[in-house]
């Protein structure tokens, strides 16, 4: 959905004529895949992450038009809500001291962005769940002023044909009503790509979607939505839920949904976008009747396969393939969209080190790990961290043994066995061994310590309400504590446990 969307409504036979634009992309990509006319292996990774606008009081601010007016750069875009934008870092190669050169770049240009946006009484704030949302911030009239994301919010809300409901139930519980996918824009994340070869695609992908439960677990920073402590990590059930397009009816008899893990391995790049035609009816069902993809591959040619890409970004898989070109080649990326933004700068270079080197390892592996473990228990291992974050227990592979699952906690699983996958990866990615350390560092001592994003923001709002704030209040106190701490920058495990008093909350 990057790209900009202009279309008026859709006729009864738009539809059909897209479906059958699809088959031919899918055809296409099939022959481009056959003939091995992708990309040469590059090791580049990228990485955007979603970001919040508050007020110095903590609360969201509507005004993402002009923050970016002012930001004035293209690294810099705007997201599903007015309170939302984006950030997209330049694609660079694994190797190095590229997490170095990462947190450099992310704290020179959020800083920048920060300084612009406090200069109209706002300010940028990482986090998975801005805290002090409430649902009057999240209708229609406050998502971003862009075609595309009207035209979304039309077509899903058309599709599911009522109200969305909301019905997450955490530490407390929370049922509502929306009638517009705005919710959605609630939950910002980071998204972490990884250009592969179509041969190695699948082994990624796989690799992914195993330590997906890990990522989130350590990685967990969403604890509040609506004045409401839901899972550590309410962001994948929150985006479900928020743009369903089945009603109750449709769930009941299985259908799937929009948002979902998934429900295999798979073998190829090509098994990903043959699910996503043959089980997704098409959102934006909008043709580009210049290109005939199959003759163009013909030719010689590489199509931009537009249908194939636009209605793969209205599927919204938590590891999703992403189909590119550049420089007249095309390439296949796996793009990662499990972690929550925040909560510092250190903190998202360090998932994003944890992730990179896990999956090289795992993706190595002589007996792979997703041969040793069923999906559906990957599946249950994310919703269980989804919930419990750094205390999850997880059910996983015991090393040695041919068919054993046994169940640990993540943060064992992470410091005993995964971090040094991790540092072995990095190795393979030749990245410097400072570089290596520090990052997987910071994952080791979340570890030790059970603190993350969600733990820190749960004590300190308890706190909050034990020195007698109500809950609003505690939760506004909280985040200007949790963005104070962030802006200094210092990784979330350091910070300072618990709500700093009465007069820090009324500062």
């Amino acid at each position: 959905m990057g790209d900009k969307v202009e279309t008026g409504g859709f006729a009864l036979s738009d539809r059909q004529r897209y479906r059958r634009k699809l088959q031919q992309c899918l055809a296409a990509l099939g022959r481009l895949l056959a003939e091995k006319r992708f990309d040469r292996p590059r090791n580049l990774m990228g990485l955007e992450i979603e970001l919040n606008l508050a007020g110095p009081d903590g609360l969201p601010r509507m005004m993402n038009a002009e923050v970016l007016e002012r930001i004035a750069s293209r690294d810099f875009q705007t997201e599903l809500g007015m309170f939302n934008l984006e950030v997209n870092i330049v694609p660079h190669r694994l190797g190095g001291r590229v997490f170095d050169q990462l947190a450099e770049e992310l704290r020179t240009g959020l800083g920048y962005a920060h300084r612009k946006a406090h200069e109209i009484g706002a300010g940028i704030v990482m986090t998975g769940i801005l805290p002090t949302l409430t649902q009057d911030d999240l209708v229609s009239a406050n998502l971003s002023d862009d075609e595309r994301y009207t035209m979304l919010n039309t077509q899903i809300v058309a599709a599911r044909g009522e109200e969305f409901t909301l019905d997450i139930h955490g530490v407390e519980r929370l049922t509502c009503t929306s009638a517009s996918i705005a919710p959605e824009a609630a939950c910002t994340s980071v998204q972490l790509h990884l250009q592969v070869t179509p041969a190695r695609f699948a082994d990624v992908w796989n690799a992914a979607q195993a330590v997906a439960a890990v990522q989130v677990a350590v990685g967990a920073n969403s604890p509040f939505l609506f004045g409401k402590e839901l899972w550590r990590e309410s962001r994948p059930p929150l985006f479900q839920q928020a743009t369903d397009t089945r009603p109750p009816e449709l769930q009941a008899q299985g259908v799937r949904p929009r948002t979902w893990f998934g429900e295999r391995w798979v073998n190829s790049a090509y098994d990903l976008f043959e699910e996503n035609i043959r089980y997704f009816p098409a959102l934006l069902p909008i043709v580009d009747d210049e290109e005939d993809p199959l003759r163009i591959v013909d030719e010689g040619g590489i199509p931009a396969l537009s249908e194939l890409v636009l209605h793969n970004g209205t599927v919204y898989r938590w590891n999703r393939p992403v189909y590119g070109i550049a420089d007249g080649v095309p390439h296949l990326r796996v793009e990662n969209r499990v972690l929550p933004a925040g909560p510092t700068v250190t903190d998202v270079v360090a998932n994003a080190a944890f992730y990179y080197g896990l999956v090289r390892a795992l993706a190595e592996e002589p007996r792979p790990v997703w041969t040793r473990l069923p999906f559906e228990v990957a599946a249950e291992n994310f919703g269980t961290a989804c919930r419990d974050g750094i205390e999850a227990e997880l059910r996983w592979p015991r090393p040695g043994r041919a068919g054993d699952i046994t169940t640990v906690p993540a943060v064992e699983l992470v410091r005993d066995e995964l971090l040094p996958l991790a540092a072995a990866g990095l190795d393979a990615w030749n990245v410097e061994p400072a570089d290596r350390d520090r990052c997987l560092g910071v994952i080791e001592e979340r570890c030790k310590r059970r603190v993350n994003g969600a733990s820190w923001q749960a004590e300190t709002y308890h706190r909050a309400r034990d020195a007698g704030l109500e809950r609003d209040a505690a939760l506004a106190a909280m985040t200007r504590r949790y963005c104070e701490l962030m802006h200094q920058g210092d990784p979330v495990h350091t910070w300072p446990a618990g709500f700093p008093g009465r007069e820090a909350a009324a500062g």
